[in-house]
């Protein structure tokens, strides 16, 4: 099948269960959307009807006698379990390497040379939750005005700053600074300006978040598709997770519901291409901090959005719902889990309840966008646009 418009949405981090590796990296028994599902409060109907509880190992939710989408399980073939790597596989290209991360904060030299560059001094320089991090160290960025850089169990180096005591400006600066320095053997995924405001305890991290991402080892969907003259349209975090390359045209978003009201709004714009969708608040407001109820509470929320949504699709639009890695609410980990991703496709011209089975990566998404939109390029997956 053909199509005009590919509205491709990540709810970030709604992983659907651990992967076969999983323990190897601390995610043994992980599973994002069982909890939610344990929680006795997910109500998700337009998903179930999609047939999200029909994919491969969701047993645990009802499944439907006949599915008005197509559906699949899919595996992540790169090493790692972060936003950078998921999105890149999504987007077609497999990491065989994993992005450095810094269990033990990073090297004092790289520091030193980061507090000269900055003319800063740093506080902190240890995995953190990216809450309690402020708590912690915030009184002491007052009195001194040193950054706090922090890290996670991903390939992250960020940085909080009081948008009272250092401006904005300023801690994008540094945070351009900071990805100018992380290249090669310090090359992170993301380097990540972390503003907040509010006094000790009650500080709040604010909508002024910016990523600086790596850029993508090789080409992706989106470079393909705009260098094909298609539209490639961000909404939310993607223009920063691929660095900008080959998003024509950004939307930054407050929250999952301005991202699903700016979602809604393409639907009147006559594009033909790729409208490509992240909503953080699942991973950023309530999987990190182990939110169980807020993260179900968001979940019947895109539901209910969905509902609205689904009708108004034309008869060449594809609606395709994925996420990009896992973090498992209910775990003590409050971070990425190890997961497979669900995939859940709608739109008029699709066959209804085609079972996919389970893929063997996330970059077959990329190569069945390709397929559908009638681009040409390479991705690390295969299409599956014959089943549709």
């Amino acid at each position: 099948m053909k199509a005009k418009r590919v509205f491709l949405i990540v709810l970030d981090s709604a992983g659907i269960g651990e992967l076969p590796d999983a323990a190897e990296y601390g995610d043994a028994g992980s599973n994002t959307f069982k909890a939610l599902w344990d929680s006795g409060r997910l109500q998700v109907p337009n998903m179930q009807e999609l047939g999200l509880f029909n994919i491969d190992g969701m047993e645990y939710g009802p499944s439907v006698a006949a599915p008005k989408g197509c559906f699949a399980r899919l595996a992540e073939k790169s090493k790692g379990k972060d936003t950078t790597i998921g999105h890149w596989e999504i987007a077609g290209v497999v990491s065989g390497m994993p992005l450095p991360t810094y269990p033990d904060g990073f090297p004092q030299e790289l520091l030193d040379e980061y507090s000269a560059r900055t003319g800063r001094g740093i506080l902190c320089n240890k995995p953190y939750s990216g809450t309690e991090v402020l708590k912690e160290y915030g009184p002491r960025q007052k009195e001194t005005g040193k950054l706090i850089v922090y890290t996670s169990a991903d390939s992250v180096f960020q940085v909080a700053a009081h948008e009272e005591w250092i401006p904005l400006e300023e801690l994008y600066r540094n945070c351009e600074i900071a990805r100018e320095m992380l290249q090669g053997e310090h090359g992170v995924g993301r380097v990540i300006a972390r503003p907040y405001v509010g006094e000790y305890p009650d500080y709040t991290r604010t909508s002024n978040r910016h990523d600086y991402s790596i850029t993508p080892p090789k080409k992706t969907m989106c470079d393909y598709l705009s260098e094909a003259d298609y539209d490639v349209i961000g909404i939310g975090k993607i223009f920063d997770i691929f660095a900008g390359r080959g998003i024509m045209e950004s939307t930054r978003t407050k929250n999952n519901d301005d991202g699903m009201e700016k979602t809604a709004a393409l639907l009147e714009k006559n594009f033909h291409g790729l409208a490509f969708i992240n909503l953080v608040d699942f991973d950023m407001v309530y999987g990190h901090r182990n939110n169980v109820p807020g993260y179900t509470d968001a979940m019947n929320t895109f539901d209910r959005w969905l509902g609205t949504f689904l009708p108004k699709l034309r008869e060449d639009d594809v609606l395709m719902i994925t996420a990009d890695h896992g973090c498992d609410p209910s775990t003590p980990s409050t971070d990425h889990s190890r997961e497979y991703i669900p995939l859940l496709m709608a739109g008029k011209g699709l066959k209804q309840g085609v079972n996919l089975g389970t893929r063997r990566t996330f970059s077959d998404i990329a190569a069945t966008v390709l397929e559908i939109l009638g681009a040409g390029g390479q991705a690390d997956g295969s299409s599956f646009g014959d089943a549709l």
